[in-house]
């Protein structure tokens, strides 16, 4: 159920307090700004930068947190582990892992690892890497606790958070998402840190979870996906979902007799098969927005024979003939993608979307 919103009108501000606001906001063409400084890294792409954050996703037991384990082992170690690379300055390094799913034990199991990774002594506790277990709190208890520990704690350049569907009641719901990005915007910009968060991948597809994952793609500086290998069940491979840097070539893990996930040398990845039927991810953005403009306009088109049948005229537009069934994916699609959006009983273009 969606959050209720007043609808009662705000007073206007007062004049200091708008003052203050637009200073904080408006920005002129002869202001300077240093650029962000990266932190991580796959095979020379850049994945990380301080006052942004970041993703992985993938399905259950595609060894996710694994591969989390090998981003903070390099961060520990301003090093290489796996193909990930970290450098975090002297002053940012302090690593916060929060994990909101798990029990102290497997949590410690993870600490362990980690550790083992970075090449530490696992006899002593180290200054630099904070693990704290919120399996037992609500969300806004969640949330409450992460923002306390980033403002008492200084000196933390990199931020896990496993996973953010637990700082959320409805990982559906547009208010709730749009309050967990701005949240996440806000403390990495505010702290000047990289906030790294996991997400999981729906059953059916290859799609990230619920609104927040759609927002997660839209806004996140790079989506890293980690797949269960179709070859081999003991190999999960990562690739890039979304990345602003560069993309980077895929690699592949397996996790070794020492519990550790192991680089798997010489791996042949699958070429994807390309949907010869209607391949969407081939379709340019402005062959989209061209077929979309033709489907919808500035119209709310309402029942879903009517969004179908709007479609199929769209994109038969850019030369895409399709019978139902693809029409049918092709509107998930669009969906997952926010490239079109409820409204009311229908549903309208929405020209905004990030693709």
């Amino acid at each position: 159920m969606e959050n209720y919103k007043s609808t009662v009108p705000k007073p206007p501000m007062a004049d200091d307090e708008f003052a203050a606001i637009w200073r904080s906001v408006h920005l002129k063409v002869t202001d300077t700004y240093d650029t962000p400084p990266e932190i991580l890294w796959v095979n020379g792409s850049t994945i990380g930068t301080l006052g942004n954050f970041s993703a992985s996703t993938g399905k259950a037991k595609s060894k996710k947190t694994f591969n989390i384990s090998a981003i903070v082992a390099a961060a520990l170690r301003n090093s290489e582990v796996l193909q990930y690379s970290a450098y975090l300055p002297q002053e940012k390094r302090k690593i916060l892992y929060v994990d909101t799913e798990q029990s102290f034990y497997h949590c410690h199991k993870v600490l362990k690892r980690i550790m083992r990774l970075a090449g530490c002594d696992i006899e002593q506790n180290s200054k630099d890497f904070l693990f704290i277990v919120l399996r037992e709190h609500t969300p806004e208890r969640r949330r409450e606790i992460i923002g306390e520990t980033l403002r008492r704690v200084k000196g933390i350049g990199l931020v896990i958070i496993d996973g953010i569907r637990d700082l959320m009641y409805d990982i559906n719901s547009p208010s709730e998402s749009a309050e967990i990005i701005n949240l996440l915007m806000r403390w990495s910009s505010e702290y000047n840190l990289h906030i790294h968060t996991v997400l999981h991948l729906n059953k059916g597809d290859d799609n990230t979870r619920g609104h927040i994952g759609t927002e997660l793609n839209n806004k996140a500086e790079t989506v890293l996906q980690v797949t269960k290998s179709t070859q081999d069940a003991n190999i999960s491979e990562v690739k890039a979902m979304h990345i602003r840097d560069r993309d980077f070539s895929p690699f592949a893990f397996r996790i070794n007799d020492d519990a550790l996930p192991e680089l798997v040398r010489d791996y042949t990845f699958d070429q994807p098969r390309k949907d010869r039927t209607f391949p969407l991810n081939e379709l340019s953005e402005q062959e989209h927005r061209q077929a979309l403009e033709t489907a919808f306009g500035n119209n709310v088109i309402q029942g879903y024979p009517n969004i179908i049948a709007a479609l199929k005229t769209g994109y038969a537009s850019i030369g895409y003939e399709r019978g139902r069934n693809k029409l049918v994916d092709l509107r998930k699609f669009l969906e997952n993608k926010r490239m079109i959006i409820p409204e009311g009983k229908g549903w309208r273009y929405n020209p905004d979307f990030v693709f």
